[in-house]
């Protein structure tokens, strides 16, 4: 046996020996704590008593195959096949980008501005939410399960991600629409039926040139179309999805983005150039630069 005893506690002492230098001791409590979770399909609650847990043979083999893929820097919420976003359990796989805790921030935002903020719709009117660039479909899916009522349609140009999307429909059993489209082309634009309400979009935004400064668990694992852009048009997906909201956001709609900390001043700019109004950018709980959002007043004003 690869552990003194086959209680928990052993597998804790042997994560934090094997593992010291990759992830931080924070890190290793969060990920000890989903693998638990997974295994013995327990409850948190149930957490609280972990050490003193027997392991089976099974048991303990789990957890050392999980150790050993964690090493090869395979994020944990592949190892699980799952991820936690706004309150979902979503399944989560190389197929799309993991969901992360600053896009549930970008879902709060959006959430928060249709429960206080007048909407210009008659009354009774449905509301319109489009996702680009849905990867898992965590923000379509998220959206949903807070505003059942609402008319969600999630953009995906990967198949692959798209079947994600699909799986995790089933799995959360939320009704969304899903469009196989290309976030760059004019093809989604005639396949959306109604005005929307609200439109947004977390796409690629990170240069090629910041791959030097990547973990390796991103780079490795997670896929690439899902977060580069070119180095020489670093803006490619904000420009054509504002152009092409002009035609498909209801006047007064609003269009919502995640983005690069360093780029806001240019997609702000992008925003004022295509005349959207009443601009706002939030910072993330990080303090970092990483969602904007405007609103259409003109959808006749051509974007430069």
């Amino acid at each position: 046996m690869f552990v003194p005893s086959n209680e928990f506690r052993s597998i804790r002492t042997y994560y934090s020996e094997q593992l010291a230098g990759l992830y931080s001791a924070n890190e290793l409590k969060i990920i000890l704590k989903y693998l638990f979770l997974k295994r013995f399909n327990a409850q948190p609650s149930d957490y609280i008593l972990a050490d003193d847990k027997r392991l089976s043979e099974s048991d303990l083999l789990f957890f050392r195959d999980a150790l050993k893929r964690l090493r090869k820097n395979e994020p944990f919420q592949y190892i699980l096949g799952e991820a936690e976003f706004y309150g979902l359990l979503l399944k989560c796989d190389h197929r799309a980008l993991i969901p992360r805790p600053e896009t549930e921030e970008l879902v709060d935002w959006i959430l928060e501005s249709i429960k206080t903020e007048p909407r210009a719709e008659s009354i009774g009117a449905p509301l319109n939410i489009l996702d680009i660039c849905s990867g898992s479909g965590c923000i379509a899916l998220a959206l949903k399960s807070q505003l059942p009522n609402a008319f969600v349609f999630a953009i995906e140009y990967s198949e692959e991600a798209l079947q994600l999307i699909e799986e995790n429909k089933s799995f959360t059993e939320l009704k969304i629409n899903t469009i196989h489209a290309n976030a760059l082309t004019n093809d989604y634009v005639n396949l959306v039926e109604n005005k929307q309400s609200v439109i947004v979009s977390n796409p690629p935004y990170i240069p090629q040139a910041d791959r030097e400064i990547m973990k390796a668990n991103v780079l490795e694992f997670e896929p690439e179309m899902a977060l580069f852009v070119e180095n020489d048009d670093p803006l490619v997906f904000y420009r054509e999805i504002m152009r092409r909201s002009k035609s498909i956001l209801n006047e007064n709609g609003w269009l919502y983005f995640e983005i690069h900390e360093d780029l806001s001043n240019d997609v702000q700019r992008l925003f004022e150039e295509c005349n959207f109004v009443n601009i706002e950018l939030r910072k993330d709980l990080q303090g970092k630069d990483r969602m904007m959002r405007g609103q259409m007043v003109n959808s006749n004003h051509e974007c430069q």
